[in-house]
């Protein structure tokens, strides 16, 4: 039902997208939800052909994976509760979109940490425990740094963002709100140093990863700063590049050392991120929110055909499990290799239609050579570890145990990726035509211009190298350095323990020392007892017997010598 619903709505914000860029028209809708005496309470929706676009591929893509979990999740006891969760989460995504206002921003962001918490600790055993809490406490930085932007937007007496961008620009408060609303992106789109929790997230069942952490949730970090870029100072674009640039150098040499099928593409989420954040800060906004969603669908469908390898595989997540898989699931394998080409940018994919043009921007304009190295050595990375996957995955012998029943017999889940398969071919194409109205002509020397295709053809082969076995079967990544690399340079260690580790311990030595130690001996128990042992009522409390008795004789005494 929902998948239908949510078909159509697609389709009508698609066409509603197409008239308003045509016609250069923006919607502002204001909504009067309340008028308490001289208070109003508004809400504003603004739909122009960027908010009603990206609506369309999140409706499109959540479409797609709902009708794909009908049989993913098909043993599942509280499939109705799963689903459910799903559709909270597509109506958090709708309002953080369409809204031009911090609060109501607030309210779709809280609401995608909130939802993202409950999926990714839908399977309730430790792990997911302790992923759900990583990524509820960082995207919690996030948060609070939108909570401290609406606090110093009070300054403007409005919170219609939407209004001042440009005409601020270089105010102080300004200034402030647009490092804080970078801040509270950076959590959401997990770069540096908040890149912990999107591998970790990936203990949620595959249907989530592939709708909340590849394409939506992890995106909506970008999208609010595409809708902020044009208040943003030339030091917090410097800092924003460095911290993005590293984020997508990073994830791509983690990649070729993990060996998780879903950390894999979740580090290949995180260096596109890292590209998207990049671009971004160079100033191509629209080449930004181009990559957003060409990358939205095509990771998306990655992900479903993970989650049909693994499922088939009898939950088997491990890539050195696998290969030979292309005579045993052609389809899935098929449209596994297509979005793979399209991930590392392959002339003509979907992905080189975007990706090229991204590099290719930066390279007209070369920031410093730092900036140059690493756009390439990254494509080179993702090339890598693509091409590395496909090997483990695609050829060679089969891994995994003889006892086995692996065919291509969920109907439901191949139609829900054929449905995406489309759409990932043809999107490329077809966007670069509709969202840039001037043909983009970028003029560079013949090696610039293919450098970019000697970067893929040569990660592909170090790839290749990097999956090779000798004869003691120890593979050329596993070594001193793939502990370091594949471990994100120790940022899960130092978002957890490195956080935490230090303050829980001072926290014993000073239950010890103080609590139950000095604290103890002068402070109240210690007190208490000294007054009860000193005090003369305490004697009299405890022996009022022979205190009645002895008064009573007193009296008796009194009334004699009175007598």
């Amino acid at each position: 039902m929902f998948s239908r619903l949510f078909l159509f709505f697609s389709l009508s914000f698609l066409l509603l997208s197409f008239n308003l860029m045509i016609k250069d028209y923006s919607y502002v809708i204001e909504y009067n939800l309340i008028i308490l005496n001289s208070v109003n309470l508004i809400y504003i929706i603004l739909m122009d052909w960027m908010a009603s676009m990206f609506m369309s591929f999140v409706l499109f893509i959540s479409s797609m994976v709902i009708y794909y979990s009908e049989e993913y999740m098909g043993g599942d006891l509280n499939k109705d509760r799963f689903i459910l969760l799903v559709v909270m989460f597509v109506i958090s995504m709708m309002m953080m979109i369409i809204s031009p206002n911090l609060v109501s921003i607030l309210l779709g962001w809280d609401g995608l940490g909130l939802v993202s918490y409950c999926l990714v600790i839908y399977y309730q055993n430790i792990k997911s425990f302790n992923a759900g809490m990583l990524t509820a406490i960082s995207n919690r930085i996030g948060d609070v740094a939108l909570l401290m932007s609406i606090a110093w937007m009070l300054n403007y007496g409005s919170w219609n963002f939407i209004f001042y961008l440009e005409i601020m620009k270089g105010d102080l408060a300004m200034e402030l709100i647009s490092y804080l609303v970078v801040l509270a992106a950076m959590t959401k789109s997990a770069q540096i140093p908040f890149s912990s929790w999107l591998p970790a997230a990936m203990a949620a069942p595959t249907p989530v990863s592939s709708l909340v952490h590849s394409s939506t949730l992890v995106t909506a970090g970008v999208y609010l700063l595409i809708r902020f870029n044009f208040t943003f100072s030339p030091l917090l674009m410097y800092l924003l590049l460095f911290f993005s640039s590293l984020t997508m150098f990073m994830s791509g040499l983690g990649a070729n050392f993990e060996f998780d099928l879903k950390k894999i593409i979740a580090l290949s989420t995180l260096s596109q991120l890292g590209l998207m954040m990049s671009i971004l800060a160079l100033g191509g906004y629209k080449l930004a929110f181009f990559h957003l969603l060409i990358h939205a669908l095509f990771k998306a469908l990655l992900f479903m055909c993970a989650g049909n390898i693994i499922h088939s595989l009898n939950n088997c997540q491990d890539i050195r499990f696998m290969g030979g898989l292309i005579r045993h699931l052609p389809l899935t394998c098929t449209y596994f290799n297509i979005c793979n080409w399209s991930l590392c940018g392959i002339p003509y994919m979907s992905g080189f239609y975007s990706k090229d043009l991204v590099v290719e921007f930066m390279s007209m304009n070369i920031l410093n050579i730092f900036i140059y190295v690493i756009f390439y050595i990254s494509i080179g990375l993702t090339a890598a570890y693509s091409f590395r996957l496909s090997f483990y995955t695609m050829t060679g012998s089969f891994n995994f145990s003889s006892m086995n029943l692996l065919k291509e017999s969920s109907k439901i889940m191949l139609m829900g990726m054929s449905g995406l398969i489309w759409i990932v071919i043809l999107s490329g194409g077809i966007f670069n035509w509709l969202m840039f109205d001037t043909i983009i002509f970028i003029c560079l020397p013949f090696l610039m211009k293919i450098m970019t295709l000697l970067m893929i053809i040569l990660g592909a082969f170090i790839g290749y190298e990097l999956s090779k076995f000798n004869l003691m079967y120890n593979l050329l990544s596993n070594n001193l350095y793939s502990l370091f690399f594949s471990s994100m340079w120790n940022l899960p260690y130092l978002s957890t323990l490195g956080v935490n580790y230090m303050p829980i311990k001072m926290g014993s030595i000073y239950m010890k020392t103080f609590d139950q130690g000095w604290f103890e001996y002068y402070g109240g128990q210690n007190i208490s007892s000294s007054v009860k042992n000193l005090s003369f009522i305490q004697f009299l409390s405890l022996n009022h017997l022979k205190v009645y008795l002895l008064l009573l004789l007193i009296w008796v005494g009194f009334m004699l010598i009175q007598i």
